[in-house]
């Protein structure tokens, strides 16, 4: 049965996980997915906001970001990405496909000590998704897929600034283990589907599509067409670079995204 109607107010449509669980290329391949049946789709990622992200990867770099900072810091990202891309996207009934949403807050800041409470009221002003797929992975297979793709863990992805360990591996599972907990409480609430990401790619990639056919009736949402459609997916595919590591394990190269 069809849960979620596209109308002027648009449909917002997330997607969730672990570092390494594949939701980044699984939200790309959405994305052409859907584009190539001919919805308006706009797709974002977590700390990508212009405004914001030069002064993040300062903080990064310097290692000054404590948890409250980091809270925040992404907090005014992703208000900023809500007023420019997302809100006027769904206001005039466009798809927006979101890489991450405040989600990630919640799993990230929340294994660093910040109450649920108060990241659900620093998020408030952004509405729940219409759906938000969550790539749920084993902690090993996650590990590994982010190790192949480079030699070294960043101190923040790692978890190395709450100082549990010297070992940027054991700080990295403990890290993802309290986020893998938080985020199996929100799914358990109801507010994501859980998709098992231990899978091949197509194999997950089909899953996904079952699910938005499933919940979401599109319908009603107004059509590109067919040669704004083909510019449309042309142009992506050329700000879009996907390296396959293997059959299971893969990472998404995009442009000037630094994600931790």
């Amino acid at each position: 049965m069809k849960s979620k109607e596209a109308s002027g107010a648009g449909i917002l449509i997330a997607v969730e996980g672990l570092d390494g669980s594949g939701k980044s290329t699984q939200a790309h391949l959405l994305v052409q997915w859907l584009r190539a049946l001919g919805a308006p789709v706009h797709h974002t990622e977590w700390n990508s906001s212009p405004m914001v992200k030069s002064a993040t990867k300062e903080g990064k770099k310097n290692q000054r970001l404590v948890p409250e900072t980091f809270h925040y810091i992404h907090a005014a990202d992703f208000a900023d990405r809500w007023e420019r891309q997302i809100e006027p996207l769904l206001a005039v009934g466009g798809v927006v496909i979101c890489d991450r949403y405040k989600f990630t807050a919640m799993a990230r800041d929340g294994a660093r000590g910040i109450d649920q409470k108060r990241i659900e009221m620093t998020y408030s002003f952004a509405r729940d998704p219409d759906l938000t797929l969550y790539f749920e992975v084993d902690a090993e297979i996650s590990l590994s897929r982010i190790m192949k793709g480079r030699p070294n863990l960043k101190f923040y992805e790692s978890g190395m600034d709450m100082g549990w360990t010297d070992d940027p591996v054991e700080s990295y599972k403990k890290l993802q283990g309290r986020m893998r907990e938080i985020y199996g409480e929100i799914a358990e609430s109801g507010r994501m589907v859980r998709i098992d990401s231990n899978r091949g790619i197509a194999e997950i990639q089909k899953n996904v599509r079952r699910i938005i056919s499933d919940s979401i009736d599109l319908s009603n949402v107004t059509l590109i067409e067919a040669d704004d459609r083909r510019a449309e997916i042309h142009h992506y595919d050329d700000s879009t670079r996907m390296r396959y590591i293997s059959p299971e394990g893969y990472t998404v190269l995009r442009h000037g995204v630094d994600e931790d």
